[in-house]
């Protein structure tokens, strides 16, 4: 199960990010963290920002609300989201599933 924290601005959870896919999509739950596939490679921070600009898209937010807490030179990262509620967060894994 994703563990999502709720704060007063919105809410923080982990990605598992997997760059260098096909394409950009939602792949599941891996201990605890939202897996992720990005088309980006992991060099000059591209997957990060591409990362940042998919889960904005999805979660229909300024790409500013979404922030790299830590792990940035890490396949895992954890994720600020403002103005973003837990089951809107929830909801990505039902519709990518």
């Amino acid at each position: 199960m994703l563990e999502i924290v709720t704060t007063a601005e919105g809410v923080l959870f982990a990605v598992r990010v997997q760059p260098r896919a096909s394409r950009d999509e939602i792949a599941g739950i891996i201990d605890g963290a939202m897996k992720v596939r990005l088309q980006a490679p992991a060099m000059e921070d591209r997957a990060n920002e591409a990362l940042c600009e998919f889960l904005a898209q999805l979660l229909k937010t300024p790409k500013s609300a979404v922030r790299i807490l830590g792990g940035e030179r890490s396949r895992i990262k954890r994720i600020a989201v403002r103005g973003v509620t837990e089951p809107q967060v929830r909801g990505l894994l039902t519709q990518e599933a």
